[in-house]
């Protein structure tokens, strides 16, 4: 089954060019608590998407979902949970969480008016999966089900690492997901460009690493193509064409064996050996 892609933007129309290009889930990113701190001296984006932002993508898209990424728990949060689900998300994602306690206060005031997510990206929650995964909160529809989980190969989780992605090839991604797995929850394991690019690392082997571990969603990466840097229908064409050639390779891979992804991840592994020696 072929992956579901989420893109990050407050902005109707590209919004809109996403939903028609075949993006599954609007992504609308309301963190910024603790963001300045955590990522300094980083390449990274730094959202700071509003509750109006997320009422504005609501209003245009039609097939999509919209998720929205909402701060850690803090002080606001009861506020700005609510407020979201007025706005009518659809999924709502939890970043940073490091105890149970964090998560519980997370399920407790979503209550089941909307999907929740778990962004794992920090050692804490690393160590306290095992307790996380025993909690549960009812769906719209009355049924006891876990949370959806994202493993994010972030900063983080991997700042003791010289390359983030040594997370797909040292066990911990391995780890986490088997216990994801083994608990039946539904995850994703972070970003993923076009294939037929010029990437260190190519989309090719991330999309196989998704494959072989049973990933079922991912965000499409800035370096898919960044919106902020065409007009909008260059964009439209650039993530149109980019999702089918992404898609043309899934189908390609998907009934694949084991010993093809066995043999891809340790293609991936050579690559980030190699990569790691030019940091």
């Amino acid at each position: 089954m072929a992956l579901e892609y989420f893109y990050i933007t407050n902005n109707q129309s590209v919004a809109l060019a996403c939903e028609r290009a075949g993006v599954d889930r609007i992504f609308v990113d309301m963190e910024y608590i603790g963001k300045d701190k955590r990522q300094k001296g980083l390449d990274t984006v730094k959202n700071h998407h509003t509750v109006q932002d997320v009422k504005n993508i609501m209003a245009v898209i039609k097939k999509s979902k919209l998720m929205v990424r909402v701060n850690p728990i803090h002080s606001g949060s009861v506020n700005e949970i609510n407020s979201v689900i007025a706005a009518g998300a659809d999924f709502i994602m939890l970043p940073m969480w490091k105890t149970v306690e964090d998560v519980k206060q997370f399920l407790d005031i979503v209550d089941g008016r909307a999907k929740t997510m778990l962004l794992l990206e920090t050692e804490e929650a690393r160590l306290c999966l095992d307790d996380v995964l025993k909690l549960s909160v009812p769906n719209s529809t009355g049924e006891m089900v876990p949370f959806s989980s994202f493993t994010k190969v972030e900063e983080q989780l991997g700042q003791h690492k010289k390359f983030m992605f040594e997370l797909y090839t040292d066990g911990t991604v391995d780890e986490i997901v088997s216990k994801l797995k083994k608990a039946r929850i539904k995850f994703g394991i972070g970003g993923v460009g076009k294939v037929n690019s010029n990437n260190l690392l190519p989309a090719e082997n991330i999309l196989c690493e998704h494959y072989r571990l049973g990933s079922s969603m991912a965000i499409l990466a800035r370096a898919f193509c960044d919106w902020e840097k065409y007009d909008i229908d260059e964009f439209e064409k650039i993530i149109t064409d980019g999702i089918a050639e992404n898609r043309v390779f899934e189908k390609e891979i998907e009934n694949k064996n084991s010993s093809y992804f066995d043999e891809m991840h340790k293609q991936t592994a050579n690559i980030i050996d190699k990569i790691k020696v030019n940091i």
